[in-house]
């Protein structure tokens, strides 16, 4: 006789259950793998082990006749390698930057629930359990707070998959005297959010942050007249919806803000693109030493003569030295009519012998050149099975 809907609900109960257990496990032996590579100094990420192990994860399933898709065998230790990298990286960077205060403040753009809350959530609580959030009504005021020491990190978006580069962030990063000590990605995804369930053809008003508007215009364009109202972020535009408390308007924001300020979601997945990721940075008055076993990136900031061939002379350096080159970012020099200053982020920690090495010989090259910091990558692309 077949089982009824409760007892099955009870057996996926227990299964899941126990997953959670055997899951909680394998992330305690993370620590143990990362004190056994302390020990050595082997780098964290073993590339070749990880195709290795998904491999041999889907043949064994395959062997057992578990029924289980290759992709979904993937997908599922993807997420579970990269916790297991970011918990020993986070392990590393702790005892090499040993932290004194009982609880870290924390900068960001917007109020709670936030896009850039939740990045900074994510970011600092694998550093602190207790944090003291700060809201930000601007990015300069970000900076200030870091700057006056109000904060001790301050969380900011510099790039997005969909809408590119946010030019006021390089722009604030040209003349500060904080340092890079970070870097995360988190996923984008945006929502119709309403005060009440109503149908999509009311709306009549949307709010939210123009670099929210700019990743949903395909969708906004197929509305009917439509007037889009600009907030200082998306939560501000939650907070908005939720006090006004009007079926003709809606905020353009992510489910977990909405829920925070009491909407319902009238439409999700409204992005330009479905892979809409930002790439967030963490800045701080100090900056901070980088495990050689770590992924490390550095920035720099750069202009060059005003000469043919003079900016691709400078970047030969890094070419010449076998460092990989990740992002070229130009920004206008103010005062300065049709001349530009670059951004270089490299694959590469300042700390090392060949690094600095480079560095030297790229001051050859450039009439300008600070480093804006040395950090590690939170960012873990996973590897694929061949």
């Amino acid at each position: 006789m077949a089982l009824d809907l409760t007892e099955i609900r009870q057996q996926i109960t227990q299964i899941d259950r126990s997953l959670l257990k055997l899951l909680s496990e394998r992330h305690r032996l993370a620590f143990d793998v990362v004190r056994s590579k302390e020990i050595i100094q082997k780098p964290l990420r073993d590339k070749v082990r990880e195709q290795q192990l998904l491999q041999e994860l889907i043949n064994y399933a395959e062997n057992q006749n578990y029924q289980l898709e290759p992709q979904y065998i993937t997908q599922i230790f993807q997420r579970i390698i990269e916790d297991s990298v970011l918990t020993q990286q986070v392990y590393l960077q702790k005892k090499l930057n040993q932290q004194r205060e009982q609880s870290l403040h924390i900068a960001f753009l917007g109020k709670r629930g936030s896009y850039s809350h939740l990045a900074a959530r994510s970011y600092a609580t694998r550093y602190q359990e207790q944090l003291i959030e700060l809201s930000c009504s601007s990015f300069d005021q970000v900076f200030e707070k870091v700057s006056n020491g109000e904060a001790d990190y301050g969380v900011l978006p510099l790039e997005n998959t969909t809408s590119g580069s946010i030019n006021e962030v390089y722009d604030l990063l040209q003349n500060t005297e904080l340092s890079l000590v970070g870097e995360l990605a988190y996923p984008i995804k945006h929502c119709v959010l309403t005060s009440s369930q109503v149908d999509l053809s009311q709306i009549d008003t949307l709010y939210s942050h123009p670099q929210v508007i700019q990743q949903c215009s395909q969708f906004i364009r197929s509305l009917e007249r439509v007037h889009i109202e600009y907030c200082e972020s998306s939560s501000h535009a939650m907070h908005l919806v939720s006090s006004l408390n009007k079926p003709n308007i809606a905020a353009l924001g992510n489910e977990d803000g909405g829920h925070l300020y009491g909407l319902s979601v009238l439409r999700s997945n409204i992005a330009n693109q479905d892979n809409n990721i930002t790439r967030f940075i963490v800045i701080s008055r100090n900056a901070v030493a980088v495990s050689p076993q770590i992924h490390t990136k550095t920035l720099l900031l750069m202009t060059t003569a005003q000469e043919a061939g003079s900016l691709v002379d400078a970047l030969s350096v890094f070419k010449n030295h076998q460092i990989k080159m990740t992002k070229l970012e130009s920004r206008p020099i103010y005062g300065k009519p049709w001349e530009e200053m670059f951004y270089v982020e490299i694959e590469a920690n300042i700390n090392h012998h060949d690094t600095l090495v480079a560095i030297e010989e790229l001051k050859q090259y450039t009439t300008y050149l600070k480093i804006l910091g040395c950090y590690p990558s939170e960012i873990i692309k996973p590897v694929e099975v061949k």
